[in-house]
């Protein structure tokens, strides 16, 4: 069974979504869906990456990589390869990091 996001559901927002590995420490955004043609990998959509999610960037290591990311109320670090397929639509930062309500919802 196919888990990839298909490339049939991206949204008409997706000409504001940058790479996620450009997004500024400290800003936040929310995942879209990838281009026709693309799809965010499995290992990423089970540790939470699907569209319509809002993360933010927390840290950079001094060198750029590896990346600090808060999603779904966890915090992870991944290189900015594994992030190249990760689109997102960047937003102003959540007021709180734990139990803050996602902008929108």
């Amino acid at each position: 069974m196919e888990r990839a996001i298909a490339s049939a559901a991206v949204d008409d927002d997706l000409e504001g979504a940058i790479p996620l590995a450009r997004l500024e420490a400290g800003r936040g955004g929310r995942i879209c869906a990838p281009p026709p043609g693309e799809e965010i990998p499995v290992r990423l959509q089970d540790l939470g990456f699907v569209p319509g999610t809002w993360l933010m960037v927390r840290r950079r290591a001094p060198l750029g990589d590896p990346v600090e990311i808060e999603l779904r109320g966890y915090r992870l670090c991944l290189r900015t390869e594994q992030l190249a397929s990760v689109r997102v639509e960047p937003r102003e930062p959540l007021p709180t990091s734990r139990g803050a309500a996602e902008p929108g919802a």
